[in-house]
């Protein structure tokens, strides 16, 4: 790896090093650079920080003496505008997608517990979600009392049921086949997932409905703000940038 350096004053590698645990990347070079570079930002903003005599704020919880005086000089140089109610209206406009109801189902199942990595185990489970889904077919109104004599989760006690969730609630597997299903229908197909195998049965699903306007005014104005605050502290690093000379990593 290249030295790293702003202004001809190194960056220590050892830094570095303990910096990579917070930006996991699939290939180690990839962590270093990332890592390098927030070093460098943290350098270049303590240094016009102390450049300009701005005083620390008073640390929060879990920050230290760095991390407030950052915070006091992005306070003091980073000014975002209120914006006014056509541009929180437009903003709403152009993202019908972002607020929306959760979609909420309920929904049971009867898993049939395998350890991961245990191949035998996970062809048992495999088969006997098999055998009862090959009963249900016949018979689907025994889901309840199969879920009761056969399922290793804890809802086995209430039929299988496991309650009203939102989506994200479960694992992506299981959710996966939740928005595929129509109402009432039982998975045709076991699902695998880290527990084992699932028979799965959706009851009832309300999707998500765009909320309106009146009803998220106040999250749209803020996540306009919190956008121009990015936009703005993301210039602002680069003004910064472009003053120094930083060596060994590109910002």
């Amino acid at each position: 790896m290249s030295p790293v350096a702003v202004d001809g004053v190194a960056i220590d590698d050892r830094a570095i090093a303990a910096e990579m645990q917070l930006h996991p990347a699939p290939r180690m070079e990839e962590a270093w650079a990332e890592a390098a570079r927030a070093l460098v930002i943290r350098r270049l903003l303590l240094t016009e920080a102390a450049r300009a005599d701005i005083a620390a704020d008073p640390p929060e919880a879990d920050e230290g003496p760095e991390e407030a005086t950052i915070r006091a000089l992005l306070a003091a140089r980073i000014a975002v505008p209120e914006p006014d109610e056509s541009a929180c209206r437009a903003h709403w406009e152009a993202h019908p997608d972002r607020w929306h109801s959760p979609v909420v189902y309920e929904a049971a199942h009867i898993l049939f517990a395998a350890a991961p990595g245990d191949a035998a185990a996970q062809a048992r489970a495999k088969q006997a979600a098999g055998e009862t889904l090959a009963v249900l077919a016949a018979h689907p109104d025994r889901f309840a009392a199969l879920a009761r004599a056969r399922s290793d989760c804890s809802s086995g006690a209430q039929g299988g049921m496991l309650g009203q969730q939102r989506r994200g609630d479960l694992v992506a597997e299981i959710e996966t086949f939740v928005m595929a299903l129509e109402p009432g229908q039982i998975c045709p197909v076991p699902i695998a997932t880290r527990y084992g195998y699932h028979v799965l049965r959706l009851d009832r699903r309300a999707d998500g409905a765009r909320l309106p306007y009146d009803a998220v005014a106040a999250a749209v104005r803020q996540d306009l703000m919190a956008r121009g605050w990015q936009h703005a502290t993301a210039a602002y690093l680069r003004a910064l940038a472009g003053q120094a000379r930083i060596e060994g990593v590109a910002l």
